[in-house]
């Protein structure tokens, strides 16, 4: 592939798969870099979105036995029976590595079995900030996860300005390589294929695309909150009496779920004896903190000015923390799936507590809290304090993520503060 492919650390995790599994599935939205990742690892390639190709392909004696291996199929789900296919191959003792399965979608009503126990799984999102190479990380969730970091220094020179750019500038390795004009153009050529074909392809008609265009841009003024679903169709639908039904927005949901739009984070479950009363709402992202800055109409200039406060701030809060916090989950995602550990976020029902990110690997809890500023107070850590004094040594690590130039851990209470680009897997 070309010299311009950027390796991710699902690269490493699909690189140690391939060794025992004879089939992986990499799943992830339109653009983010499926086939280009399982494209370097196979000798043939069936390309069944292509019409000539998935033609060849049905009416070829048998494909999958007969080809070179490693066979990536991409866009499976164009002829949906290839999985089943996959399946049983592997039952009858396909080699290591045999299969690369490659998704945008999964096919709505189609009759497949899970793969469990034959396919592994891998979603690719997009880039997170280590693998933008912003700087080298000095804090490891890995080495959070396992016991501790101990001591921790490391400065940066990346700005919020930075990050601020970092937004907008997409995660989707084909679209951030343009410049800031041409990549607006993307991704509203994207928002506008989800809504005018690939919900189609999904088999959902929408008769109103400007309606779900503004239950999208809702979603995306939602961004980083617990804000029922019910709150997301009034604010896209301020004053109209025909507001779409509930069946309606949960088909919204489901199709936009089943392109691997929707990267929420659930509420934590697994707390043990010493919480009660968690609050059961996931915490609301798009997969790509570009494309909600998008629908909302906000640049680098907007967040860095503060206008986005002006317009947004009545009704959820300052939107520029929640995109910078959307970043974060994007990054903690990644390198979560990278340490074989569990993200999700933490809220008593009563509102009084909340924690921005849990990562949990087996009894190990990493808490992190996301601030859209330089310096740390006594009063931004009070929830993490509080989560530690709840769970005793099941925390790992408290740490809260900043847009300033130094990491360091708090002597009076032994937080770490970690500037974003200083935070990897």
């Amino acid at each position: 592939m070309g010299a311009d492919y950027v390796r991710r650390l699902a690269d490493d995790l699909l690189d140690g798969f391939l060794v025992e599994a004879p089939a992986v599935a990499l799943a992830g939205p339109k653009a983010v870099g499926k086939t280009a990742t399982a494209a370097r690892r196979a000798r043939t390639v069936f390309e069944l979105d292509d019409s000539l190709a998935r033609e060849a392909f049905l009416n070829a004696a048998r494909p999958l036995e007969d080809a070179a291996g490693p066979i990536l199929i991409d866009e499976w789900q164009h002829v949906p029976d290839t999985w089943n296919q996959v399946r049983r191959l592997v039952d009858r003792g396909a080699a290591a590595g045999r299969f690369l399965l490659a998704g945008s979608a999964e096919p709505r009503g189609a009759a497949i079995h899970s793969g469990a126990g034959r396919i592994l799984s891998l979603r690719l999102r997009p880039l997170s900030l280590a693998e933008r190479q912003l700087g080298e990380p000095v804090v490891s969730l890995g080495a959070a996860l396992g016991g501790g970091v101990g001591a921790v220094e490391g400065a940066t020179d990346v700005t919020y300005a930075d990050y601020a750019r970092e937004i907008v500038a997409s995660g989707f390795p084909g679209i951030r390589r343009y410049s800031a004009g041409l990549r607006v153009r993307y991704l509203d050529t994207y928002v506008t294929n989800a809504i005018g074909r690939e919900f189609a392809e999904q088999g959902l008609m929408v008769r109103r695309p400007e309606a779900l265009r503004a239950w999208l841009r809702a979603y995306a003024a939602a961004t980083g909150t617990t804000a029922s679903y019910s709150g997301i169709v009034n604010a896209a639908t301020p004053g109209q009496g025909d507001k779409p039904a509930a069946s309606t927005t949960i088909a919204y949901r489901e199709v936009l779920q089943s392109l691997w739009l929707l990267d929420e984070v659930a509420p934590w479950d697994a707390a043990g004896g010493s919480l009660k009363r968690l609050a059961g709402t996931p915490k609301h992202f798009l997969a790509d903190p570009a494309l909600a800055a998008r629908l909302l109409g906000l640049d680098e200039a907007a967040l860095v000015g503060g206008a986005e406060e002006r317009a947004f701030g009545p009704v959820y809060g300052s939107i520029a923390g929640r995109l910078f916090e959307a970043l974060l989950a994007l990054s903690l995602q990644t390198y979560a799936d990278a340490n074989d550990a569990r993200l999700s976020h933490l809220r008593t029902q009563d509102g009084a507590h909340e924690v921005d990110f849990i990562v949990e690997r087996g009894q190990a809890v990493v808490a992190v809290e996301v601030k859209l500023s330089r310096a740390v107070r006594d009063h931004d850590v009070r929830h993490l304090v509080w989560l530690r004094e709840r769970l005793g040594e099941r925390v790992a690590e408290l740490i809260i993520v900043t847009t300033g130039p130094t990491a360091y851990r708090r002597r009076q209470d032994g937080v770490l503060v970690v500037p974003a680009a200083l935070l990897g897997a």
